[in-house]
């Protein structure tokens, strides 16, 4: 076996397969008590063995072994780290690259533990390897080059290889470090001035790809340049010579595989993230400029953001709508899709598409990691449209993927299908012509073992939102009552319904019988809900759940209390003393009811009050906000402060909502209406 010589002329050991045998392995700590010392020893002795042969799954074993952020760096990573030097060095080696992107996460791993969980002799031995493994940034495959990139000895060295390197791939790679060293706190001034000369060189240089990536590099340094640069972007990644290369070259620190075009573009836009304007102003040159039938990837790209944008922001939709109206008759149904999916967050404002919408509801375009059709998407636009295009076979169209193979199940991609009850519950107009296929789905999956749950949950969930008018599927939801797991969102849809549903109490009781004690105040309450109960008996049922005062809280079901009005007085005082929960959602529903109960808001509304200025304030409960709204806009009663918050909220660019995908817009929507229908309110003012 050869010596291994550092860059200094520094003997570092004689290392072999038959040198690992002296190791006194059995005296030392794993990184993992799980995993022996000798495991390491034999995964480092079929590497020497394998030589040309090894891979990157015989090294996977090491990551795993040798340092970790949980078990820290242990003495067997120590007496293991010379052997994986000289390996990562031996051009013998198979899997070099992979052993000094192992070299590179050892570098790491002392900074992410505590230095109690490092072996003593660790950093000596790194000082040691660290110095060994600098001839690797300029070692002939360019692969070892690349990994090696981060272990280089300060930004000296880097742009020593930044002058020297000729592979793009690992000139992206110098560049993204050198400007990573530049922007960490406390960079020298003259590594500063050094990176920036190597950048303003690279914003004029010929190739596309590099220009791109100088001004991402630059984003750090300077925010200023991507808006100044913005249209050296949009023609660097429209560039047609390039096209093909950008797969082959993009490499990133921490990602294993190079970036395609499509991905390089969307994390380009990441570099406007705080400006919106200049956003869309990117993605609308990308879209100008790309080539119809070749430039998919930058379209998808375009489209993707423009979906990110919709969801957070409103001021986003003049500009987006046109973007996704352009791209439905694209060739791609990979960008056909995107667009019919921006369409129907976009909704009633992109009634203008609807022709075009109806077209494609018969198009069977698919994307590998996106669920749904292009039909499905389209007819999901159309739906929120409120256009009767869309009604022929919905249910069945909704339906019909959970009764394939796959049981409905989706990606956490974006754009995603609409869950069931979000495309059915806005439909109520049309509760006459989809309730026969809504029953039919609930006769069959009453029946059939195997049928989705999601499925039932959310044509009840649809059932309920539509209350009297779902009354056709009384029967349906009434055989549900006794369901083992779909009980509770069958009661919740009788209730709805009110005395209209009062055929279905048998069920009820029946079901009051199966349930232990504490289920049988919720049962009460839909019970009397539908007419089939005494309502002194539901009342004391329901009344008993809370905590009287001096008890320990127990908000038990104080919202449930507001239905009954004038009737709880008996437990005006427990709904009080629900005013004084920790918890703001339960002071939130007890001030409802109490409003409810006692018709005087001298002490519900201050309750609301600081409900919908914590929630303007920054707040994230986006429920009791709803509920609050709703109650001052049921009692007509406003205080100037509430009309100020929601002022400020109604104004705001910013989506309210906690979700980042097609449902922060359904939320928004229906929050805005809200505060709309509340700002009519006269403002409350305190009477003598």
């Amino acid at each position: 076996m050869e010596v291994l010589i550092d860059e200094r002329g520094v003997r570092v050991a004689e290392l072999s397969a038959e040198a690992l045998d002296a190791v006194p392995w059995d005296r030392l700590e794993s990184v993992d008590p799980k995993v022996s010392p000798e495991e390491v020893r034999r995964v480092l002795c079929r590497l020497f063995r394998k030589g040309p042969e090894s891979t990157e799954d015989d090294c996977r074993p090491l990551f795993d072994n040798l340092g970790s952020e949980v078990h820290g760096v242990s003495s067997t990573a120590t007496a293991a780290l010379p052997f994986v030097v000289a390996l990562a060095a031996d051009p013998r080696t198979g899997a070099r690259a992979t052993l000094v992107e192992l070299l590179v996460v050892l570098s790491q791993a002392p900074e992410r533990t505590p230095p109690e969980m490092v072996d003593p002799e660790w950093p000596e031995a790194w000082r040691h390897a660290h110095r060994a493994v600098q001839p690797l940034l300029a070692d002939p495959d360019p692969a070892v080059r690349r990994e090696a990139i981060p272990l280089a000895d300060g930004p000296g060295r880097l742009l020593e290889r930044w002058r020297a390197e000729r592979d793009l791939s690992v000139r992206l790679t110098v560049l993204f470090e050198l400007g990573r060293l530049a922007a960490a706190p406390g960079a020298g001034a003259t590594t500063v001035t050094e990176t920036r000369a190597v950048l303003d060189a690279s914003l004029e240089d010929p190739d596309p790809v590099l220009r791109v990536a100088a001004v991402m590099t630059y984003a750090d340094l300077d925010t200023e340049v991507p808006v100044r640069e913005l249209d050296l972007l949009v023609e660097a990644l429209t560039d047609r010579t390039a096209r093909a290369r950008w797969g082959t070259v993009w490499y990133e620190r921490d990602y294993e595989y190079p970036f395609d075009r499509e991905t390089v573009a969307y994390r380009t836009a990441d570099l406007f993230d705080d400006t919106p304007a200049q956003e869309l102003r990117f993605l609308t040159g990308l879209s100008s400029a790309a080539a119809p039938g070749e430039d998919a990837d930058l379209l998808r790209a375009v489209l993707d953001r423009c979906l990110l944008l919709l969801v957070s922001r409103r001021s986003v939709e003049p500009a987006a709508l046109p973007l996704a109206g352009g791209a439905l008759r694209h060739p791609d149904p990979s960008v056909r899709l995107r667009a019919a999916h921006l369409l129907g967050v976009l909704g009633p404002r992109a009634m203008a598409y609807a022709d075009q919408l109806a077209a494609l509801l018969d198009d069977s375009g698919v994307e590998e990691y996106n669920e749904g059709t292009v039909g499905d998407h389209a007819c999901w636009a159309l739906t929120r449209m409120d256009d009767p295009r869309a009604l022929p076979g919905l249910v069945d169209r909704l339906c019909a993927p959970f009764h394939e193979l796959d049981g409905g199940s989706y990606s956490s991609g974006q754009p995603r299908r609409p869950e069931i009850a979000d495309v059915l519950t806005p439909l109520r107009a049309h509760a006459d012509t989809l309730l026969p296929s809504i029953r039919e789905e609930l006769r069959r999956n009453l029946t059939d073992p195997g049928a989705p749950d999601v499925l039932t949950t959310d044509f009840l969930e649809t059932l309920k939102a539509w209350e009297t008018d779902a009354l056709p599927a009384l029967a349906e939801i009434t055989a549900y009552v006794t369901h083992p797991f779909r009980s509770y969102a069958a009661t919740e849809a009788l209730a709805a319904m009110g005395s209209a549903a009062a055929s279905a109490a048998p069920a009820l009781r029946e079901l009051m019988s199966l349930e232990p004690p504490d289920n049988h105040p919720s049962l009460h309450w839909v019970l009397w809900r539908i007419g089939g109960t005494d309502p002194a008996a539901a009342l004391r049922a329901v009344g008993e759940t809370l905590s009287a005062e001096g008890e320990e809280h127990r908000s038990g079901m104080v919202g449930h209390l507001t239905a009954f009005g004038a009737e709880a007085v008996p437990y005006t005082d427990r709904v009080r003393h629900a005013l004084t929960a920790p918890q703001g959602w339960i002071r939130t529903e007890a001030a409802i009811a109490l409003w409810s109960i006692t018709g005087d808001p001298g002490s519900a509304l201050p309750t609301l009050e600081e409900e919908i200025l914590a929630f303007a304030a920054g707040g994230q409960w986006y429920g009791p906000f709803g509920n609050a709204l709703r109650t001052l806009i049921r009692f007509r009663a406003l205080t100037p402060a509430i009309a100020a918050a929601l002022r400020l909220l109604r104004d705001q660019d910013h989506r309210l909502s906690p979700r980042a995908d097609y449902r922060a817009v359904l939320q928004d929507e229906e929050l805005r209406a809200l505060i709309d229908e509340a700002l009519t309110v006269e403002p409350w003012r305190d009477r003598e």
